[in-house]
């Protein structure tokens, strides 16, 4: 059973800066995209950020700049570096991959969430 574990969330005031971390564990044959999604208070959960095998990104507009999507394929880890952080920034965040089973079929899995939240 493949698994996600998040962590790096926390309070920070605005205009600073957190890590997120989320490592994939289990059997799979492949990992094909990691990122990040948020729900913020009221909302609809949002893509913020996501990481391809191949290395390309893909932002939401309102963080492009300020947040930077990284992967340590070796340690099976997506990270989310989140700089100039905004209080609309406030959010559960939630880990997210596509990976390709050992039964070689394509499955998404989601992270239990984490909280960032950002005070003015």
């Amino acid at each position: 059973q493949v698994q996600l574990v998040e962590s790096g969330g926390g309070l920070v005031q605005a205009g600073g800066s957190l890590r997120l971390s989320c490592a994939a564990s289990g059997r799979f044959l492949s990992i094909n995209r990691m990122g990040w999604f948020r729900q913020g208070p009221g909302k609809q959960r949002e893509l913020v950020a996501v990481i391809f095998s191949d290395g390309s990104t893909n932002y939401a507009d309102s963080v492009k700049g300020r947040f930077t999507v990284s992967r340590d394929n070796a340690k099976n880890t997506v990270y989310l570096q989140m700089n100039s952080l905004k209080p609309e920034d406030t959010a559960d965040y939630y880990c997210n991959t596509f990976f390709t089973s050992m039964f070689n079929t394509n499955l998404e899995i989601w992270g239990q969430g984490t909280l960032v939240t950002v005070s003015s």
